[in-house]
């Protein structure tokens, strides 16, 4: 699915577009079933048995069980409800220095004996055609450990009814506050993954994650003209606790225009929101076309990190290994390898991580068997790095992976995937109140919308959900058809202020598509408020006549 697929995803769609990557339907009482750990070491030591004897120098193997459920409401009805299962294995294998795969949703020893020497044949087969040995970084193997998302509440023991009657009520609150059309969403998802290598690792995960997209449309009947607003939640690698919505993890937006939510989610004061500021969008002030300064959410910039630094960073669209989805990159070999690009104001500090709680990126070990970690893509506005699996770190002198390796099921191969991106939080003291005093022309940008980057993730335009005009350091009235335009290092350059840790928090893409065939996978982007000066804003109104 494309990255942008979920902004128009609607009603019975939901379940019909995405069962057929995530596998075949289950009852609902199926997915509280584990597979024992003891069973999947067995199953790896066949692999990995096969695959060595048929002269593989290397292999992996990756048990995975792949569950998900989708509810889906439209108004005051339930328009779908879908358990799905996916589960098998998949063995890869380095035989005569090139790569070779192979899976099967056989789970008896005979089958997945069988996969592995397929796999070692078609490395054998690829190595003739190769013209240098696939080069990996030492893995230390950690021997048999686990890992698990910390939650407190499991989403698969929370009875389907009582999940209906919250979207149904988060509907409800939507069109009671303006909405003539609501529609909510719930998508849960549990992957437990089993890795084990050549290396000496035997490696047990079981990742949660949680998204609820709320859409809220409200229409002027007398004219036909109609508004909508998305609702703020963030997708999250955290339980059903996420939903509890609780008071003291509300953050208050600049001017108070917004409630929005750093820790958990009140999906009904949200979507009551949606409702109330899709009606006031049917009366707003169009834009007026020219420079502004800026101050953009988190809930807002985890999109615009995700395009302009998420994929141009990416060392395989980089090298020109990879162009699918999001094109290639500008941000070459010779800018990173001068010291002295930049990629931004000295105030921006972009970090890679496979580690920070509650993201959606956050796991133990990728899917390389290499434990997650942090590291800087850019330092004081410099590009420092890049985002690098165990075969490509060499290219840039290093001898450690990244662990941002990743595939989306069982039966894919895995590739180097995003890890969580995020802009460091300002180091002084400022609130987003704060921010917005200097301010004497500008506009507050609250959520993500529709956007448009080419293929080099250089020249941009990003739109967004609530729009408010800044006048003289306060914030004033709503305004609509706002996008801004730019390229990737002007926007950077142009970075101002940055709020400081308080303000901090995480969006993210629930369904990032790259490669072909194609994958899809999950990743947050963190920021606080950020201003960025003299900015080119454009009015998409659609003029006839």
């Amino acid at each position: 699915m494309e990255r942008r697929s979920f902004l128009n995803v609607s009603g019975l769609a939901v379940g019909s577009l995405l069962l057929p990557v995530f596998g075949r339907a289950v009852a609902a009482e199926e997915l509280m079933s584990p597979l024992a750990v003891k069973f999947k070491k067995t199953l790896a030591d066949v692999a990995l048995n096969a695959a060595t004897s048929a002269g593989a120098s290397y292999c992996d193997v990756r048990i995975g069980r792949y569950l998900n459920q989708f509810i889906t409401t439209r108004e005051l009805n339930v328009e779908n409800v879908v358990n799905t299962e996916s589960a098998g294995v998949g063995v890869r294998v380095i035989a005569g220095g090139a790569y070779g795969f192979a899976a099967t949703n056989d789970m008896s020893p005979d089958s997945v004996a069988n996969a592995a020497r397929q796999a070692v044949a078609i490395a054998k087969a690829n190595a003739k055609l190769q013209s240098e040995p696939v080069r990996l970084a030492p893995v230390k193997g950690v021997g048999e450990v686990s890992w698990a998302t910390p939650i407190k509440k499991d989403w698969r023991a929370v009875p389907i009814k009582d999940k209906a009657e919250l979207l149904i009520a988060a509907n409800k609150a939507g069109m009671d506050a303006g909405a003539s059309f609501m529609q909510s969403v719930m998508f849960q998802v549990n992957q437990q993954k089993y890795f084990a290598s050549t290396d000496g690792s035997y490696i047990d995960q079981d990742v949660h994650r949680l998204w609820m997209p709320v859409f809220a449309t409200a229409v002027d009947k007398s004219t036909g003209k109609f508004r909508s607003r998305q609702g703020l939640s963030s997708p999250v690698g955290m339980g059903y606790e996420y939903l509890d919505g609780k008071a003291e993890d509300k953050v208050q937006a600049a001017g108070g225009v917004a409630t929005l939510y750093k820790n958990s989610y009140d999906l009904i004061e949200d979507s009551r929101a949606c409702g109330r500021q899709a009606k006031e969008k049917l009366t707003a002030k169009s834009v007026e076309p020219g420079k502004y300064d800026l101050v953009l959410s988190p809930e807002h910039m985890w999109l615009t990190i995700h395009e302009s630094v998420g994929h141009p960073t990416e060392l395989d669209r980089v090298l020109g290994y990879e162009a699918n989805f999001a094109g290639t990159s500008f941000a070459t070999m010779d800018k990173w390898k001068s010291k002295k690009f930049k990629y931004g104001h000295e105030r921006v500090n972009i970090i890679a991580d496979k580690v920070v709680p509650g993201s959606l990126g956050a796991v133990g070990y990728d899917d390389e068997g290499v434990a997650g970690r942090r590291w800087d893509i850019v330092k004081d506005g410099i590009l420092v790095n890049y985002q690098a699996t165990r075969d490509q770190v060499h290219m840039l002198g290093e001898n450690a992976s990244h662990g941002c390796s990743y595939a989306d099921s069982w039966s894919s191969v895995q590739f180097q995937r995003m890890p969580n991106i995020s802009l460091a939080a300002g180091k002084a003291p400022l609130s987003p109140d704060q921010l917005v005093k200097d301010v004497k022309k500008g506009i507050y940008i609250v959520g993500a919308g529709s956007f448009s980057i080419d293929q080099q993730r250089y020249n941009f335009q990003f739109g967004g959900q609530l729009f408010y005009e800044i006048k003289d350091g306060k914030i004033g009235a709503p305004l609509e058809d706002v996008a801004y335009q730019s390229n990737t290092t002007e926007f950077w350059n142009a970075c101002a202020a940055i709020c400081d840790e308080r303000d901090w928090r995480m969006g993210g893409s629930f369904f990032d598509g790259k490669g072909q065939p194609s994958q899809s996978s999950a990743v947050s982007h963190g920021s606080s408020t950020t201003r960025f000066n003299g900015v080119n804003v454009i009015n998409t109104a659609r003029k006839i006549g």
